[in-house]
């Protein structure tokens, strides 16, 4: 009796403790009992019977790089990770609208929002993703030709993003992002490439240049525009100050002339007639100017020689007014 009980008490301890699941933050159990679905397990200590519940299998892949290439393999396990996943696919042959064979490695996030979606509406999860990927990509870049599947990365990302979250939702699956790691060309094409990007460098090499000659000619032009003007405008300032000053000059001699004549005028005329004596000074000055040349031959008496010895006499008769009156 005793035996029977020490018996059923070990029994009863093992199977409790093998009813007793402790699942880890961000994981669940799938629980089947008898073959169908009975509960889904969460985060934390959780109880099950032993042997009419059991935790179905799911099936999970990881991919490693060995020897410079990347290896996946699945594993069966009987827990499901809720956090985001990330995969990494083996490179594929693309072939782009205008029949150019390249190389794409892809990389697609997404995270599983429902467990039993995941396990039931497909058999083989990662699988379906990675050929879904696959397939979903090479339609993609069969739309797009080479020069466009180079720079448009952005663009194939979100497209690749947007149809496979479409078509994963039914499979408890979010896509949250889609990255293309490398697009590589063939060698042939990839020589044209570099050949192509040499030219257009050296096109615009060129262009620069020729734009900064030109852009030089016409500053140089400017600047020699500029300088004539300035050159002109400084001949007009001259000239105009030079005119200023000769009519400045002009003014003062004629002031100075019609201050010396109101002097003339003051001294002589108690003497004699003002005017006869300033004509007889032109007369006078004229006359010396005609005979100061070493040269001349001729003298030209001018045809008023009576008013010349006048005003002489005249003049005669000042100088002798002026004496007497300065005894």
């Amino acid at each position: 009796m005793e035996i029977l009980f020490t018996v059923l008490l070990v029994f009863a301890v093992v199977f409790f403790i093998r009813g007793i699941k402790i699942v880890k933050q961000a994981e669940v159990m799938i629980i089947e009992r008898l073959g169908r679905y009975n509960k889904t397990l969460t985060s934390g200590p959780n109880f099950i019977i032993p042997v009419l519940d059991q935790a179905r299998s799911f099936e999970w892949k990881y991919s490693r790089e060995v020897g410079g290439r990347l290896v996946a393999y699945l594993q069966m396990l009987d827990r499901i990770d809720l956090r985001e996943t990330v995969y990494d696919f083996p490179r594929q042959d693309v072939i782009t609208k205008d029949n150019v064979s390249i190389q794409i490695n892809a990389l697609i996030y997404f995270q599983i929002t429902d467990p039993l979606k995941a396990v039931y509406e497909v058999a083989s999860l990662p699988t379906a993703i990675e050929k879904l990927t696959q397939t979903t990509l090479r339609n993609v870049i069969g739309e797009l030709e080479l020069d466009q599947t180079l720079i448009s990365r952005e663009t194939i990302n979100a497209k690749l993003r947007s149809i496979l979250d479409e078509a994963s939702n039914k499979w408890g699956v979010k896509v949250n992002r889609v990255e293309l790691q490398d697009i590589t060309p063939p060698p042939a094409i990839k020589d044209a490439m570099e050949k192509q990007m040499r030219a257009e460098r050296e096109r615009r090499a060129i262009i620069l240049e020729a734009e900064g000659q030109k852009r030089s000619q016409i500053l140089k032009a400017e600047g020699e525009k500029e300088a004539a003007i300035n050159k002109a405008e400084g001949a007009k300032r001259a000239r105009i100050l030079e005119s200023e000053g000769i009519a400045e000059a002009k003014i003062k001699v004629a002031e100075g002339e019609t201050q010396s004549i109101k002097i003339v005028a003051d001294n002589v005329k108690s003497y004699s007639n003002p005017a006869s004596y300033l004509i007889s000074i032109k007369y006078i000055e004229a006359l010396q100017k005609m005979v100061d040349g070493k040269d001349n031959k001729l003298v030209y008496m001018p045809y008023e020689a009576t008013g010349i010895l006048g005003a002489v006499g005249a003049v005669k008769e000042l100088i002798k007014d002026t004496k007497t009156n300065a005894n």
